[in-house]
């Protein structure tokens, strides 16, 4: 785990748990200022966040109440500007603006990215800023997928405040169509 992923999630209620458990001696070790404190992407992370087809998005409401949307379009959507940012452009769904909503109170989200086939998962922890395509249209243009059959009605960039990798040990593996049509034209 990450250093600034730690300094984030372990608040005084988990540390109170990790000590009834007995795993509070662990958590220093991540907190150590020799820990790398991972709250810039690297080429690797960026290639993963990019090859994603979707991901689960996590926001709060005004009232406490989480909420988890997944947003999904082709491989590539969800593209990295540079170590610390990462941009979608957010298209027109069920038009609730639920999570759109939530971000206008508090900027802090949540991202999760799987990759069943390979039993990897890439959590990001980041603050939103949304960027309506009538005040950025070059952005949002920037951000939408060629040739996809969605209407575009933001972007939504992330500024990265921490990222971990998770180990694989509870992630079934499951392949989409495609990739189980590739796997079995393989042999």
């Amino acid at each position: 785990m990450a250093r600034a992923f730690a300094e984030i999630a372990f608040t005084p209620a988990v540390q109170a748990v990790q000590d009834r458990y007995g795993v509070g001696k662990a958590r220093e070790r991540f907190l150590s200022d020799d820990i790398d404190p991972r709250d810039a992407l690297t080429d690797h992370e960026a290639d993963f966040i990019q090859a994603r087809d979707g991901f689960y998005l996590g926001s709060v409401g005004e009232d406490g109440w989480p909420y988890v949307q997944f947003r999904g379009g082709p491989a590539g959507f969800l593209q990295v500007l540079d170590e610390k940012t990462i941009a979608w452009a957010d298209f027109r769904g069920n038009r609730q603006y639920l999570s759109a909503g939530n971000v206008t109170a508090n900027d802090k989200v949540s991202l999760f990215l799987m990759d069943y086939p390979n039993r990897r998962r890439l959590k990001l922890w980041g603050r939103v800023r949304i960027v309506e395509a009538e005040d950025d249209p070059a952005l949002v243009r920037s951000l939408f997928p060629a040739g996809y059959k969605a209407i575009p009605e933001r972007a939504m960039v992330v500024t990265i405040a921490a990222f971990d990798w998770n180990c694989p040990q509870h992630i079934p593996q499951r392949l989409t169509q495609t990739e189980w049509e590739a796997a079995a034209a393989d042999g």
